[in-house]
């Protein structure tokens, strides 16, 4: 083997050497392979899962992951997660406040990683950020500027905006500090608010008609799991009735949704494996922050505005980050 060969060689081993976690040294000397439990997978958790491969771990050759799905109804929830605290689980890992609040009832010390998480502080899941204190971390896309500046971009685009309907999840902590906040900014934009919650899929239609009577001028909503199950169906709703909507998430715009601006989910999911990671390492939940998102972006669909009868302004496009035609 020639010197350069050799050396490529050592080169490899070594970096798999390093990325090579302790998880999978346990499996080798004998130990239970770590278990992760996660709840309702969904396209997202891909990302969770490549974050997972990039720290070396793979699932069912050096980590077991247990799927429980709940479909974001509130008793599944509860029932998913006991039955991931029994297993039991090294870490449990969760995505929005319904889900997180159902594993912190089912356990108080397997370590719970939450994503995409609204005001944790708010919703009780953590003393402060900087040190949460309790078995839940994580990661959570609220931003204290982030309502307001979702209105005001919303007004900017659609001409003569006056009555602004707010889709919401009245199980969903997090959506209760966007209600508060949405209560608050309204009225500073010269704008009225509709209400319409939605708890469970049954309410869809009902939620629907009585937000129409209220006759809103535009529509915003967030990533709420419930919500994003039924993302095609609510795209579909506000094409037909020609009302702009704004969202939280830019794959609803891929979808056919008018705009969003918020965080990348896909972002917030890979990084949850940094928290598990952590973890398995031996760290605690109490001492890793909790990771507040510092970077939103505003996707525009053309084709939709185009279908509405609305003109971007050049102004707003200029800033987008992401503009489909």
């Amino acid at each position: 083997m020639s010197d350069l060969r050799r050396r490529e060689v050592i080169t490899l081993l070594s970096g798999a050497a390093a990325a090579w976690p302790l998880a999978a040294r346990a499996q080798q000397s004998g130990r239970r392979m770590p278990r992760i439990g996660v709840i309702d997978d969904a396209p997202n958790w891909d990302h969770f899962r490549q974050g997972l491969r990039d720290f070396g771990y793979v699932e069912r050759q050096n980590i077991a992951i247990e799927y429980r799905s709940a479909q974001d109804n509130i008793d599944r929830l509860s029932r998913a997660a006991l039955e991931l605290a029994s297993l039991p689980t090294d870490v449990i890992v969760v995505h929005g406040s319904p889900a997180t609040r159902a594993a912190r009832r089912a356990t108080s010390t397997i370590p719970i990683v939450t994503i995409g998480v609204g005001d944790p502080v708010r919703a009780g899941f953590a003393t402060n950020l900087a040190r949460p204190e309790g078995n839940i971390t994580g990661n959570s896309q609220l931003s204290p500027d982030l309502i307001g500046k979702r209105l005001e971009i919303l007004k900017e685009c659609v001409p003569g905006l006056v009555r602004v309907a707010f889709l919401w999840n009245p199980d969903n902590d997090s959506n209760l500090v966007f209600l508060e906040e949405l209560i608050t900014a309204v009225p500073t934009l010269g704008l009225q608010l509709v209400s319409a919650p939605m708890r469970t899929s049954d309410d869809f239609e009902r939620t629907f008609a009585a937000m129409m009577q209220r006759r809103p001028n535009a529509f915003v909503m967030t990533a709420d799991p419930l919500g994003q199950r039924h993302i095609m169906q609510i795209t579909n709703f506000m094409a037909s009735h020609r009302l702009p909507a704004m969202y939280q998430l830019k794959e609803n715009v891929a979808a056919g949704g008018l705009m969003a601006y918020g965080v990348s989910l896909p972002v917030l999911f890979r990084r949850g494996a940094w928290y598990v990671h952590r973890l398995l390492q031996g760290a605690k939940p109490a001492e890793l922050p909790i990771e507040q998102a510092t970077k939103f972006e505003l996707t525009i669909n053309l084709k939709t505005a185009k279908a509405l009868g609305l003109v971007i302004p050049p102004g707003v496009l200029a800033t987008a980050d992401e503009v489909i035609e």
